[in-house]
């Protein structure tokens, strides 16, 4: 029976560290006494902090709804000094644009930041023939120096791609995961593994590779974790489907369900923002808020994805991950501390106290061609790979209540949709107007031109700005309305790193408040099924707007029908 020792924290290091004494280990004799020997009491007590910053709570890692053959439970093998693990990244699917594009510059990023363990390797798996020389050069054309400008950047980007391994093979062959995992094995050299999957691949073989990486190329020794990449499937029924099929082979414990925008640096702030400044917490909620809006656009259409995107639509795209997720974190209560399960019980309870939505508060959209000048716009249908007579909206906007104490009756609209007039995702929190206000005569009837507003500009050029009024500089009494203004890039120096880069670090620390669980997957989807069977059944036919508008005139309809207007459409941007 192994014995568990309390856990400490060591500086200057990526990985925090739980101590698993097996006395009877072949390791013990070796790495005890040089673990022991770095060890400061601290109270006689020992902490496991987690990239937050907090202490671990104790989290049992073993789920009901595991198979009889899942992958190894992480707390059953010790964990030794960094020179004698070893971590694999397998990133299937490496081919991909995602892969190219977002995966590998994250690693390499990591390893620039000296963030990933002294002893590890990246494997590409893909169904294409390569080399492994292939794919370092294919890699080598998506990595950048862009975190400082040091001059050993080119040194680090060398030593990097020689850690780049390739093998090819079938997604649903046990076989060619079986030959993976030899390769594994023989550059562990023998060290205690870890291995994490990175999913890079379309949801219908999501399980196909989870059943061979589990029974063929799992770790035996340390832990294995499978970062899974959205859509979690398309309804609550097909999503149920996919979780009890990933669990036949792994523990939810196991499953990293990536959003990337929970990793982007505003999100992270947004809850710094509230719960460690005295000046927003107590404004929190119906009795000073007026509405909230959570808005994402791009200035570009479906470019050349109109297959894929036709089959999920900007709801499933968008609003029911990326924006949904930004809103439990919005209006949770505060959590008992920032562990991640405290955080995702907090986030559950919002999505489970959500009014059911209303077809008559969705406003549904779709971009057509467009001639601006010389140059022609094409409209959705346009797309070879998209239906002629396709009702996909490609735009929608919807008003969402939370039936609890903190926000009955406040309007939290969202709004999301391709092919508009700029590119770009907030969070704007408008405030009630001032009771019996002296000076509402200085405004004249449009009192929306006093009310406070908080912006949260998620991307691009980050910042968080607070509308306030103020008093023109003069004789005369007339009122303006400025930005207290925080603009990231005038503040901090430092790049922000991508999303990528946070959460696959949290990934490999076993850091787990950044990503989805499976009881917060399936209230998510338990909001927007009947909303989606409803608009599908009945075959709701898209407002159409042009290329490179403001959208639909029915997102100002629904606006006004709450009371509310578009922050992003006033002009004062």
């Amino acid at each position: 029976m192994a014995k568990v020792f309390s856990t400490f924290h060591v500086e200057n290091f990526c990985f925090t560290r739980k101590l698993t004494i097996l006395p009877n280990s072949p390791h013990f004799q070796k790495w005890v006494p040089k673990i022991f020997s770095r060890i400061e009491p601290r109270n006689h007590l020992f902490e496991l902090r987690s990239s937050n910053g907090y202490p671990l709570n104790a989290v049992s890692l073993q789920d009901e709804g595991s198979a009889a053959n899942p992958l190894p439970q992480e707390n059953d093998f010790p964990e030794i000094e960094k020179g004698d693990t070893t971590l694999s990244i397998t990133v299937i699917g490496a081919s991909g644009d995602l892969a190219k594009k977002k995966i590998f510059p994250a690693l390499f990023a990591l390893y620039y930041e000296d963030c990933l363990p002294e002893n590890f390797v990246v494997f590409g798996y893909a169904r294409t023939k390569m080399k492994d020389e292939e794919l370092r050069n294919m890699i080598s054309r998506t990595l950048t120096c862009r975190i400082d400008k040091r001059e050993n950047c080119g040194d680090k980007m060398e030593q990097f791609l020689k850690r780049c391994f390739y093998h090819s093979g079938q997604y649903n062959s046990e076989e060619h995961f079986a030959e993976l995992n030899i390769k594994l094995k023989e550059k562990e050299g023998g060290k205690l593994s870890n291995r994490l999957f990175y999913l890079s691949i379309p949801p219908n073989i999501f399980v196909d590779v989870v059943r061979c990486a589990s029974t063929k190329a799992s770790s035996t020794s340390g832990w294995t974790r499978v970062i899974v990449e959205k859509p979690f499937g398309r309804d609550s029924e097909s999503s149920s489907e996919l979780t009890r099929c990933l669990k036949q082979y792994l523990n939810e414990d196991q499953i990293f369900r990536i959003d990337h925008y929970l990793g982007k640096e505003l999100v992270e702030n947004l809850s710094v923002l509230r719960f460690s400044n005295l000046v927003f917490e107590p404004l929190w909620s119906r009795n000073y808020i007026r509405n909230v809006q959570f808005i994402f656009s791009e200035d570009f259409g479906t470019e050349g994805r109109g297959g894929y995107f036709d089959h999920y639509g900007i709801i499933r795209d968008i609003m029911q991950n990326h924006l949904l997720q930004i809103l439990a974190l919005f209006a949770m209560e505060t959590p008992v501390s920032m562990d991640a399960e405290d955080i995702r019980n907090e986030k559950v309870k919002v999505l489970r106290s959500m009014k059911p939505l209303q077809l008559e508060d969705v406003i549904v959209g779709q971009y057509k061609g467009h001639k601006k000048g010389d140059k022609l716009y094409p409209g959705y249908t346009d797309d070879p790979t998209v239906p002629n007579d396709s009702v996909t909206p490609t735009f929608a906007a919807a008003a969402l209540f939370i039936n609890n104490a903190r926000w009955d009756g406040v309007p939290l609209l969202m709004k999301a949709g391709k092919a508009l007039h700029t590119k770009g995702a907030e969070i704007r929190v408008q405030f009630r107007h001032v009771p019996g206000n002296l000076y509402k005569r200085n405004f004249g009837t449009d009192l929306d031109k006093a009310t406070n507003e908080l912006v949260l500009r998620v991307q691009p050029d980050e910042a968080i700005y607070l509308k306030i009024n103020n008093k023109v500089p003069g004789l005369g009494m007339r009122l303006d309305r400025s930005d207290l203004n925080l603009l990231y890039k005038a503040r901090y120096t430092r790049e922000i790193p991508d999303a990528y880069e946070r959460l696959l670090l949290d990934a490999v620390e076993g850091e787990r408040r950044l990503f989805i669980r499976s009881d917060e997957l399936d209230a998510a989807w338990a909001l927007f099924t009947p909303l989606l069977k409803e608009l599908e059944d009945r075959k709701i036919a898209p407002e159409l707007y042009p290329y490179g508008s403001r959208g639909p005139v029915g997102a100002y309809y629904l606006a006004a029908k709450h009371n509310v207007r578009w922050g992003d459409l006033t002009g004062e941007e």
